[in-house]
């Protein structure tokens, strides 16, 4: 394992996800976000607002996007009963979540993990026994061979979220990522990610502003795409639907605003089965 600190943007967004939820339009409850981001993690929310205000809007469509991913996937009748997230750093919905019979694991680099079992720790009323800790480290390791460290049952399906992680990853760790879920999950396993552009010449200076800000936490953005689709279908993945955040803010707001800058956001819903359609469906 590489040494690295534990991840300041997983600190930032559990503040956003605290805030969130006490908004008058709350579309999710994280009762644990607070207490998880800390001081650290409401200063840099606080840095974020002053060069990117809607990053609580997009915070909030992806939650409750992903939110209700898990919910569609593990209820009849798909009823899945393997939930992975990868990349989980301050995540809580194996608590949140949670059903009978399904089992969440988390996968994460081993600093990350620690700063989070010292703050749950720290917490009153967290279920410690929610979710399944696997350590791995994704630019040396795919998340598939730290999985096979644990109780995952490869034979069965799983939906798998990996939630704002690709922009801070090396291609090849994508492309290893990806790869190893099509080569050894089961053929009905779901992969849902989101993921930046590149189109850097045409972003208005916020886009970079905010870019420097989470370099300077010490996780630059290192990798985007405008066109995911053959990098998955390369990778093994044979059913994909993609939404950029400004389809998915609509859908949940009725609301269209350019300068947001959504367009540069997108959300990826793959798997290798053959004619999975509609696999994004409503985000509730």
């Amino acid at each position: 394992m590489t040494d690295r600190k534990p991840s300041q943007t997983a600190a930032m967004i559990a503040a956003y996800r605290a805030r969130g939820s006490q908004g008058e339009r709350a579309w999710y409850d994280d009762p644990w976000a607070a207490g998880l981001a800390g001081p650290e993690g409401d200063a840099h929310r606080a840095a974020m607002d002053r060069i990117y205000p809607a990053m609580q809007l997009w915070v909030d469509i992806r939650t409750a996007y992903l939110d209700g991913l898990v919910r569609r996937y593990i209820g009849a009748p798909r009823s899945l009963r393997q939930v992975v997230i990868l990349g989980a750093g301050l995540d809580t919905r194996a608590a949140r979540l949670a059903s009978e019979g399904v089992a969440f694991y988390e996968v994460d680099h081993p600093a990350s993990q620690a700063m989070k079992h010292a703050r749950l720790d720290a917490l009153s009323g967290y279920p410690g026994s929610a979710a399944t800790f696997v350590s791995c480290d994704f630019e040396r390791e795919s998340a598939v061979s730290a999985l096979g460290r644990s109780a995952f049952d490869f034979m069965e399906p799983a939906l798998v979220l990996w939630e704002g992680v690709t922009p801070y990853l090396q291609e090849a760790a994508v492309r290893t990522t990806v790869r190893a879920i099509a080569e050894s999950c089961h053929e009905d396993t779901v992969l849902a990610f989101d993921y930046l552009s590149k189109r850097k010449e045409d972003a208005k200076s916020t886009r970079n502003d905010t870019q420097q800000l989470v370099a300077d936490l010490g996780e630059p953005v290192v990798w985007g795409t405008n066109d995911v689709l053959p990098l998955l279908v390369e990778e093994g993945m044979r059913s994909v639907e993609t939404a950029s955040f400004d389809d998915l803010c609509l859908a949940l707001t009725g609301t269209y605003d350019r300068e947001r800058e959504f367009r540069f956001q997108r959300i990826a819903v793959a798997s290798r089965r053959v004619g999975r359609f509609a696999m994004l469906g409503e985000p509730g």
